[in-house]
């Protein structure tokens, strides 16, 4: 018993129940390092090559992936036997697929964002600068425009007749619903982004979750939504 009552006082010496809470906490010694908060405004980016290389990437990123997943979502909507086609789950890991693929060639020139949504999460939470963080959402959109233009350009009846691969709310379900369940799903997807790029974490694992996470995504959203016939 004195032993066991031993281990129990080193124990308790050794652990103690009062932790440092707050800035207390900071200032205990890590075994990472927290970047120091981004600048708003950082007018050195305009006159780096690596700042216009970065809006590049996210450009061709989402141009790719727009273009890409709109022509398999029209692909199984013009189809009349949808068992013939990809199916909801080949769509789903068409986004996963290409979220992974993506971000994996531009997480290390851009941070791989490929969604304004991203990018203004990192603003707010001080990851980059507002310079780029605008110009980031400019060729992102850009990307998004050119890719789905590409498609109309090469298909046009086709892309006319399904209205680009655009989802409606489903039946059963109203406008908020499908409002609902986007905030929820853009949540899902910055929330990830935010965990998978911890500095607490040893290495960045941003391009392993978000394969499995587009998928998820797009069946959790199906529901809500539905491909007009």
């Amino acid at each position: 018993m004195e032993g066991k009552e031993e281990d129990v006082n080193l124990g308790a010496n050794k652990y103690s129940e009062r932790q440092p809470l707050g800035t207390a906490a900071q200032t205990q010694d890590k075994d990472y390092k927290e970047p120091p908060p981004a600048l708003l405004f950082e007018p050195g980016e305009l006159s780096s090559w690596s700042f216009y290389r970065a809006g590049i990437a996210e450009f061709m990123a989402t141009f790719l992936f727009l273009y890409v997943t709109i022509l398999t979502v029209m692909g199984y909507s013009r189809s009349k036997n949808k068992c013939a086609t990809v199916g909801i789950q080949g769509i789903a890991w068409s986004f996963g697929g290409m979220i992974f693929a993506l971000v994996y060639c531009t997480a290390g020139i851009s941070g791989g964002h490929i969604n304004p949504a991203v990018t203004f999460g990192l603003l707010l939470a001080r990851k980059l600068s507002l310079t780029r963080a605008v110009w980031y959402m400019v060729m992102q959109c850009l990307g998004a425009i050119c890719g789905a233009g590409v498609v109309k350009g090469f298909q046009t009846s086709e892309y006319q007749l399904l209205g680009g691969g655009a989802n409606v709310v489903a039946p059963g379900y109203t406008k908020g619903s499908g409002l609902g369940a986007e905030i929820i799903g853009t949540f899902v997807l910055v929330y990830t982004v935010f965990s998978a790029t911890d500095a607490k974490r040893l290495g960045s694992t941003a391009h392993r979750v978000c394969s499995v996470l587009g998928p998820l995504s797009y069946h959790s959203h199906h529901r809500y939504w539905h491909q007009p016939s």
